[in-house]
């Protein structure tokens, strides 16, 4: 490869970059639009937002269904990361609920 062709190559790639960026922008906005959902359900049913049972099945679905080349160990830490991030914006929309009073309901409800 000459040295225009690594630079056009470069090029290339670095707008195909910027194109999926906006896709896994777009999934995950709409990923959090459906955490929000979630969080008004939990919220309603007085159940945690930590649930790590879920997360499990989380993590094997995406492990399962991973094709490469990504590997299985890198892929659960950047779901790790997706999670943990998702957490903080349940408890953010939980609290918010809660605050405009509507309180969750206790064990006996």
């Amino acid at each position: 490869m000459t040295r225009e062709q690594a630079q056009q190559t470069l090029e290339d790639c670095r707008r195909k970059i910027d194109k999926l960026d906006l896709r896994l922008l777009a999934l995950l906005n709409e990923r959090t639009r459906v955490v929000a959902e979630i969080a008004a359900a939990k919220h309603a049913l007085g159940l945690p937002v930590y649930e790590p049972r879920r997360e499990d099945e989380v993590y094997a679905n995406i492990t399962a269904h991973n094709w490469g080349p990504l590997g299985s160990g890198a892929l659960r830490r950047i779901f790790e990361r997706i999670i943990d991030e998702m957490r903080s914006i349940q408890k953010q929309r939980i609290t918010e609920e809660s605050d405009q009073g509507r309180p969750a309901p206790g064990p006996e409800s």
